[in-house]
């Protein structure tokens, strides 16, 4: 990244921290660089590996910051550095599942640049992947305090219960000094409420106790959540690796002396690569010769091949099928469809639900309180009523395992995550938990006509001279105002004027109108190609003139007017048939109680057509400020999501509470939309909903596992009915349920079924 090297000067940073588990292990993160002088903005994504923050060097140095990350257990380099290190040191980590640990054991591998003293942190790095369960870091562990429990249950066996007591203190230690060492250096962080931090508390509580054997035994369970939450978690990362995996390495370019193989980030825009049958894309681009099916369902998910030909835009990852393709790049590496759809992933876990903001700032109050209460339940009844200390000592170990909320902390950003990567999969990209929770509450929904329910690929079906203008010049001059623009009405235009040989006009100043149409300096003057009622606006269209664009529009066309200063030369009227779906994707959305309008700056006839054939309200002739006002006046009744493409619709899709762009759109809607659909199918805008729907539905099944599980065994365990083995199998039990029913979603179908 770009820095500003002056020394001591205030300056956004970044990092790959690698090691981070989960969302507890950012928020521990956060909460300790929060507290350094001259840190501001902190910002950290687990999946991406990524810590962003703003420094004053003044205040604070880099290398601080490095520490105090290093200090918790996590590997650090400049993202700069790290972008090749993390494929290095990219530990895949599983899921902590809430849990404030970092797996500090003696067999981690430290990234570079890390203080073996300090960054002793066990988690799956690369070789990991792939391997069973026992092969890995985190299941070695179980190996490792299952044989000393064993161990300790054969000597008891075979010896004393004296002997088994001390067999049983010594497993107990051996498994529990990693987990103490994270605890003191959160500790030393001004973390004191971490899961390390109670169970080591618990654990050495109950050896105080005499309850050596229960101490063991939940040490070995709380290796053995680990390893459970771990194994279910990575599937959730497996999407993005995979994305990742689809761009081939190389590509075949063509050069002066033949094709020749380069790496495939190197290409650039303009250059042209050769791809044969059964190879994956390298890089977005534009299909200069030859016709092939191509598979998107990697990119997509669309399941059938689609045949393209020259002029068509192919993806990057998806495999050409048939016929050898000559491809001109028009997208560099890091902008590629699959580089975008990564980035959205990553970055949208910056973009957090108000429900996961809820549950963390409940947390760091909860688990205070569960300590106190805890305390509470150690101390009176022996000092108020004379009960024995071992008995509500060991009752409160109990309460303090059983109030951890690892559970509850990862209830919604598992879901998320799930979510995330199953739209992802599906060609439904958003961008956070923020716009899943937005999307599950709309209840209106408004499209773009042109590009969005239609095709956006309008041809031309009339001309219509006037004032003795010829054809041929109607369509030279309207060629030649439209020639730089990308409209669809205008690419229509440009390709009639190509199909009948005539040439545009040489033109200059070309400007576009929003919502009303382009102008451009034609030969004598300046020339528009706009709306009729814009052109009347101008003096240039008659009485006459208006009546043959109306007749125009009454049959589902859209027409415009070239005209100069006070003359007008001519009608165009072109057609965009709705898309195959869009029928199909209102039903569904009625089916879902939402209703649907069309924004349009068309005009009411063509607008009327449409909306008629679709079943839907409309709103007709809108300037881009029209369709912002449109969108506020549909929110007042709920949330609304509005579809589109276009740069005009930028503005509303601001506004909306879900802005979503069609993945043939401009970059402008791309960027300023909260969520994206690459298959540009109106029925993945039902699909989107459906998935924002279940993704809500399970975050609450969540928190009531959660918090249900916590209530009945805070009880039970006050009573003295279970105990601490109970206690930490109850929390690691809710925590890897959670995880798994957050799962389920990488398996949700979106779609409509029968």
């Amino acid at each position: 990244m770009e820095r500003n090297e002056t020394p001591g000067a205030t300056q956004p940073l970044e990092w790959t921290v690698t090691g981070m588990d989960c969302a507890a292990c950012a928020t521990k993160i956060r909460g300790a660089l929060e507290r350094l002088p001259g840190v501001d903005g902190v910002s950290v994504a687990v999946m991406a590996e990524r810590l962003k923050l703003t420094l004053d060097e003044n205040q604070t140095g880099r290398d601080t910051v490095e520490a105090a990350v290093r200090t918790l257990g996590y590997g650090i380099v400049p993202r700069a550095l790290g972008t090749q290190t993390a494929d290095a040191h990219d530990h895949d980590h599983a899921t902590c599942s809430g849990h404030h640990h970092d797996h500090d054991h003696d067999h981690a591998h430290p990234p570079a640049g890390s203080d073996t003293g300090a960054h002793q942190h066990v988690h799956d790095d690369p070789a990991d992947r792939g391997k069973a369960w026992y092969q890995t870091g985190k299941g070695q562990l179980v190996v490792l305090t299952g044989a000393l429990l064993g161990l300790a249950w054969l000597a008891e066996a075979l010896t004393s219960a004296g002997l088994g007591r001390w067999a049983f203190t010594a497993a107990c230690l051996i498994g529990l000094a990693p987990v103490a060492r994270r605890a003191f250096a959160a500790l030393r962080l001004s973390q004191p409420f971490t899961i390390e931090a109670l169970m080591t508390v618990a654990a050495l509580g109950a050896l105080v106790i005499n309850a050596a054997e229960e101490a063991a035994l939940v040490v070995f369970l709380f290796a053995v959540g680990e390893m459970l939450e771990g194994v279910a978690a990575s599937k959730a990362r497996d999407g993005i690796r995979a994305l990742a995996a689809l761009v081939p390495k190389t590509a075949f370019l063509e050069t002066g002396d033949g094709p020749q193989e380069v790496p495939a980030d190197s290409l650039t825009p303009g250059q042209i690569i050769l791809i044969r049958p059964g190879d994956r894309i390298p890089a977005d681009g534009d299909i200069l010769t030859g016709t092939s099916g191509i598979d998107e369902s990697p990119v997509t998910g669309e399941s059938l091949p689609k045949t393209r030909g020259p002029g068509d835009a192919v993806f990057a990852g998806s495999i050409n099928t048939d016929a050898v393709l000559r491809v001109t790049v028009t997208k560099a590496a890091a902008d590629n469809t699959i580089a975008r759809i990564i980035r959205l992933v990553e970055e949208a876990e910056e973009a957090r639900a108000p429900t996961e903001r809820f549950i963390d700032r409940f947390s760091r109050w909860y688990m205070p309180a569960i300590g106190s209460i805890a305390l509470l339940v150690i101390l009176v009844p022996p000092l108020a009523f004379g009960q024995a200390w071992d008995i509500w000592i060991y009752r409160g170990l109990a309460l303090l395992l059983i109030g951890c909320p690892c559970a509850l902390v990862i209830s919604v950003p598992a879901a998320i995550a799930a979510a995330l990567s199953a739209g992802a999969r599906r060609g439904v990209l958003m961008k956070g938990g923020a716009v899943i929770e937005a999307t599950a509450r709309i209840t209106q929904v408004a499209f773009d006509k042109t590009g969005t329910l239609t095709h956006g690929r309008p041809v031309v079906t009339d001309i219509v001279p006037l004032n003795g203008t010829p054809e041929a010049e109607i369509l030279a001059i309207a060629a030649a105002v439209e020639a730089g623009s990308s409209h669809p009405l205008a690419r229509a235009i440009l390709a009639q004027a190509t199909a009948a040989g005539i040439a545009p006009l040489p033109s200059q100043d070309a400007r576009t109108m929003p919502g009303k149409g382009a102008s451009a300096h034609v030969g004598e003057g300046v020339a528009w190609v706009a709306s009729p009622r814009h052109a009347a606006a101008e003096g240039a269209l008659d009485a006459d003139g208006l009546a043959e664009a109306a007749r125009l529009e009454a049959q589902g066309k859209t027409a415009v007017a070239l005209f100069r200063p006070g003359r007008a030369l001519g009608l165009i009227a072109l057609r965009d048939e709705p898309r195959a779906d869009a029928a199909e994707a209102i039903r569904q959305l009625k089916r879902l109680g939402i209703g649907t309008t069309i924004l349009t700056g068309d005009n009411p006839r063509t607008a009327a057509a449409i909306a008629g054939h679709l079943g839907m309200d409309y709103r007709a002739e809108m300037l881009p400020e029209d369709k912002l006002a449109a969108i506020r006046r549909l929110s007042e009744t709920g949330g609304v999501m509005m579809i589109g493409d276009g740069i005009n619709d930028a503005p509303a899709l601001k506004q909306a509470d879900v802005g979503v762009a069609m993945g043939s759109g401009t970059d402008v809607a791309l960027e300023v939309a909260d969520a994206a659909i690459l298959r540009d199918r109106v029925t993945d805008v039902p699909a989107q909903i459906r998935l924002a729907r279940a993704a809500m539905t399970n975050i609450h099944q969540n928190i009531a596992l959660a918090l249900g599980l916590k209530a009945v065994f805070l009880v039970t365990s006050v009573l003295g009915i279970t105990g601490l083995w109970i206690a930490i199998l109850a929390d690691t039990g809710a925590t890897v349920l959670v995880t798994l029913n957050a799962l389920r979603l990488l398996g949700f179908q979106p779609e409509e079924r029968g």
